[in-house]
């Protein structure tokens, strides 16, 4: 089962820096165009907005890291 592990400021964060590199990377810097610089930059955004909407992080399960508080909330239901 999976658990939320980013929670709160963080994902709040998460959701408007994601926003904004996604936006920058695709508009200012030419993403949108084919410029690989703006590409990376929109990836990262796109990977901020996702985890943030998510709740969930990948790197964080490794690294032993949540910033979710409280009663655990699995993001998949549990089959038995």
């Amino acid at each position: 089962m999976i658990q939320r592990n980013v929670g709160g400021l963080d994902r709040q964060v998460r959701l408007v820096l994601g926003t904004i590199l996604l936006l920058a990377g695709l508009f200012l810097l030419g993403g949108l165009h084919g410029n690989g610089t703006g590409l990376i930059v929109a990836v990262i955004g796109f990977l901020g907005l996702a985890t943030g909407a998510s709740g969930f992080c990948v790197l964080y399960v490794p690294l032993g890291i949540s910033s979710a508080r409280g009663k655990k909330e699995a993001l998949l239901p549990r089959v038995d």
